[in-house]
């Protein structure tokens, strides 16, 4: 049975059969769950700790909040 994998970008689960993989020539895999993802990351080059709709800023926020 196929794994469920994250996406790098925003940190959703990928089902099995979709998504988008992207290899660097260093033989490092990116998951991808959309388009949207993979230019945030890729093409605009930004970082998914300050994008709103991620999971890593969604955690990020609560540690700072919690203080």
């Amino acid at each position: 049975m196929p794994r469920k994998v994250n996406c790098s970008f925003c940190g959703d689960e990928i089902a099995p059969g979709t998504g988008l993989i992207f290899v660097r020539k260093d033989g490092v895999a990116f998951n991808f769950c959309t388009r949207k993802c993979e230019k945030n990351m890729l093409s605009l080059g930004r970082k998914s700790r300050k994008v709103r709709w991620t999971e890593e800023y969604k955690k990020e926020k609560t540690l700072r909040t919690k203080k």
